[in-house]
């Protein structure tokens, strides 16, 4: 939307349709900034307009709702430093930060024995949509907590890491979570794989906002990760955070600053559309216009088909982006994108950039007639377009080749490798990896004699995967880290093989199309699994040991490893009791480095993460 000047009538009739597109059809059309923007245009000219104390509505029609005890409010937004210091002025004490989670608001109501009795959405923040169905599956919140007639309040996100299977069908996460707790058949949003963190504490007498984290976190409940401070340190923790934020697994847009004092946000209470006490410092630069300039097509790992844009360079987030995700070719083909379409980008996360909206359409968008990897037909099921011959496609190969030995573990194969590997004929599928020998890699290019050894080594020392790893690295849809997880509870890999969907669906977690996925895609890898155990590949059941040395402690590797395979050292962290995890964050107990340790030191001395030497690991384990 351009920002000239508009009628009041004309601004207020766009703050509505915007509020309505963002809140029920879950497609907005303007970034946040943008609307932000119509908003402050509005108070200074109509300070008294009566949209500005209307609140978005999540609710659906015919949803049955639920009277919130108290609202569940906006919240006031800054931009600068400036702003935020004259709000911070209007009263005492110190001051709590937090990322402002861009998820979907919850309240969960939990009893007099301490059970999760009444869930709802933020729906008007005067009443809410009752999901207590669907919560129940989601993993992180608890059905039953020490504390008594409680209400907690948090968002439902679905984490990036999660999102990275779903980014070519849907626009962003929060759109995609905001569907999936309102699902019919509560088990589906288990399927989604929604994670929670909680943000306010009503119902116990606290005298602070820390107070009631240190209640939250005794109860087993996850929090939203937050800094305490004086209001004269708000600035520099905003940029404290806002370099923490690309190794957050959710999405934040901002930081919310709260007065830690309850007797101050008593004192100085609410608007009918925020409370006072609280503020949105939002991140800056995440989103620009620019102009598409080519279409290109790429060939995913499943066969799926995707546009890419190729855009006149903007900076978003510090960092020149030129190619953008369109997501797929339906979304894209309605949305209007297409040669000469000038569009608004945003950067997901700081990290990824795609459409969020298009400005001005452009020529059209023209499927390719075959596909871009292998010249096969082209079929299109509903939004997608699929390569009908993704087994002989070449991208499509490569696509699943790389999936394998980066969940696996194994060094030194990039696409460009795996690609000529294939086209040269030496391997056809995964299990030939454990085939290849230096005379098989020397005749390459750019291929001496130490990095074939190198290679070769690399692949001999994954021979026993544990059972989880191996299960992901298949590349079946559905079946992540937290599937493989559930299934390595239910027996070895024989006993995997052999479980039917009616074995799964109604497991905690899964669901009917989980379940399938799985079921249908264990069959179809079956050939390839018998070839690699034939192979000698074995993979291992993790024996965990309960209350072990490393229980509760999660650590993360980065860098060359001398003494053992990454993926060996992984595997000794959680027999040990301990856990392994993606990035580095606030979860994270200890960074173990090896050689060339790469981005992840520095973000974890930012994050005061203890780091360890390859030696101070072994010492640990032993």
């Amino acid at each position: 939307m351009k920002r000239g000047a508009i009628s009041l009538s004309d601004l207020e009739a766009a703050i509505r349709r915007h509020n309505h597109l963002y809140f029920i059809e879950h497609q907005p059309e303007i970034s946040d900034e943008e609307f932000d923007h119509l908003v402050e245009q509005l108070r200074k000219q109509k300070p008294n307009s009566p949209v500005l104390a209307e609140l978005g509505s999540d609710l659906s029609k015919n949803s049955k709702t639920f009277q919130h005890r108290s609202p569940m409010l906006s919240l006031e937004k800054c931009y600068n430093d400036e702003d935020l210091f004259h709000w911070a002025s209007k009263f005492e004490g110190d001051v709590i930060a937090m990322p402002k989670i861009d998820g979907c608001a919850i309240t969960l109501h939990y009893d007099a024995k301490g059970r999760l009795r009444l869930a709802a959405t933020r729906g008007s923040g005067v009443e809410g949509e009752v999901i207590t169905a669907n919560v129940f599956y989601i993993p992180s919140i608890p059905n039953q907590i020490s504390l008594k007639n409680v209400e907690v309040r948090g968002e439902v996100y679905m984490p990036i890491s999660i999102f990275e299977s779903y980014e070519k069908e849907f626009a962003n996460p929060r759109n995609l979570a905001a569907g999936a707790i309102k699902q019919k058949d509560p088990r589906k949003t288990g399927e989604y794989r929604l994670s929670f963190l909680a943000y306010d504490l009503l119902g116990v007498d606290c005298k602070t906002e820390e107070e009631k984290r240190k209640f939250l976190k005794k109860a087993g409940i996850p929090i939203v990760p937050t800094k305490k401070m004086s209001s004269e340190k708000m600035a520099s923790t905003f940029q404290v955070f806002h370099k923490e934020r690309d190794s957050l697994d959710f999405e934040t847009d901002g930081v919310v600053f709260k007065a830690d004092r309850v007797e101050q946000q008593q004192k100085l209470g609410f608007t009918a559309h925020h409370p006072r006490f609280a503020i949105a410092y939002k991140f800056q630069g995440d989103s620009g216009e620019s102009v598409v300039k080519e279409i290109l097509w790429s060939v995913a790992r499943t066969g799926v088909i995707t546009p890419v844009g190729v855009v006149e360079p903007v900076e978003l987030s510090g960092a020149m982006v030129s190619r953008v995700s369109l997501h797929n070719y339906g979304l894209a083909k309605k949305t209007g994108v297409g040669v000469g379409a000038k569009v608004l980008m945003v950067r997901r996360g700081g990290v990824i950039p795609y459409v969020e909206s298009v400005l001005e359409k452009g020529k059209g968008l023209s499927p390719p007639q075959k596909c871009p990897s292998c010249g096969s037909k082209i079929k299109q099921e509903e939004d997608f377009l699929y390569c009908t011959r993704p087994a002989g496609c070449i991208m499509s190969r490569v696509g699943d080749l790389e999936h394998f030995v980066k969940t696996m573990g194994i060094d030194c194969f990039g696409p460009k490798l795996l690609q000529k590997l294939l086209e040269e004929k030496v391997i056809k599928d995964a299990a030939d990896l454990y085939y290849l020998k230096t005379e098989n890699l020397m005749p390459l290019d750019r291929m001496g004699e130490t990095l074939s050894k190198k290679i070769v080594l690399n692949v001999q020392n994954v021979k026993e995967p544990p059972l989880d790893i191996f299960l992901q690295a298949l590349g079946i849809p559905e079946l992540g880290g937290h599937v493989a997880g559930i299934l390595c509870g239910l027996g070895d890999l024989k006993k995997i093989q052999s479980l039917k969907e009616e074995d799964l669906i109604d497991l905690h977690g899964i669901g009917e199309k989980i379940a399938k996925n799985v079921v249908e895609g264990l069959k179809q890898k079956k050939i390839l699994i018998e070839r690699l155990l034939k192979a000698g590949v074995l993979p291992k059941k993790i024996q965990r040991i309960s209350g072990g040395p490393l229980a509760g402690k999660s650590f993360l590797f980065t860098g060359t490893l001398e003494s053992m395979d990454r993926k060996v050292a992984e595997k000794k962290v959680t027999e040990l009791g301990g856990k392994i995890i993606s990035g580095v964050s606030k979860n994270l107990d200890f960074l173990v480095m090896g050689e060339n340790p790469g981005s992840k030191r520095k973000k974890a001395e930012n994050l005061g993460i203890q780091i360890l030497s390859e030696r101070e690991f072994l010492e640990r384990i032993q």
